[in-house]
């Protein structure tokens, strides 16, 4: 049993004949590519979009949106989406108004929007379903600017035009080569004037999307 240990000593250098020395490796000189089975560069995306504002206190708002994006690149594109639904009275609501309170609150209801602005897509990934099927999806922030329409519930309450800014966050699943299934939560922010009290709020609309969206054909084929 000496006599391996020995010769291990006096070879030390056989243990590791196989090693090559490739030196320092910068991180810029790292790039790990990763091909876009759905890429989205070049091309144009047009869809419709179904919407829940289920976060007023006294209103729940179902919507619907039409938008379209141009993307510039993987990461940045443009886009508008214009959007129109109705606020409808919840619970809390007709309890005020009932004839045991007879309390009217100063709500006012979603009725349109037309905002426009940038997402920038930083993250496309790819999971595995049950071991047998790849998803392929990627999530952005995006940032919109326009104006909402808005109406009181209290009759000739008037209307509301807002000046909005919408911040907003979402995922693309691809279904395909060219149909999406997108999803998104998005804050509209607002300075309304309501001439029944003459008054400016700041109001907040959640608004919960899913949408069915179409890519145009790639420029590649």
């Amino acid at each position: 049993m000496l006599f391996p240990l020995f010769a291990a000593l006096l070879c030390p250098t056989a243990q590791a004949q196989d090693t090559v020395d490739i030196g320092v490796i910068r991180d810029s000189e790292v790039q790990v590519v990763q091909r876009l089975l759905y890429p989205k560069a070049g091309r144009t995306e047009r869809g419709v979009h179904l919407g829940l504002m289920a976060f007023d206190p006294f209103l729940v708002t179902p919507n619907v949106a039409l938008s379209y994006d141009s993307h510039r690149s993987e990461t940045l594109s443009y886009g508008v989406i214009v959007g129109g639904g109705w606020g409808l009275k919840n619970a809390a609501y007709r309890e005020l108004s009932s004839p045991t309170y007879g309390i009217a609150p100063d709500a006012y209801r979603y009725l349109a929007s037309a905002l426009g602005g940038a997402s920038w897509t930083p993250v496309y990934a790819k999971a595995a379903l049950s071991g047998s099927k790849v998803v392929h999806f990627d999530l952005y922030a995006t940032g919109r600017g326009g104006i909402t329409l808005e109406q009181s519930v209290i009759p000739s309450g008037g209307l509301a035009v807002a000046p909005t800014v919408s911040g907003g966050v979402g995922a693309r699943v691809f279904l395909d080569e060219g149909a999406v299934l997108r999803l998104e939560l998005r804050d509209d922010a607002m300075v309304e004037h309501r001439s029944l009290t003459d008054t400016t709020h700041l109001k907040q609309n959640v608004n919960l999307t899913v949408g069915y969206t179409l890519l145009s054909p790639r420029r590649d084929r």
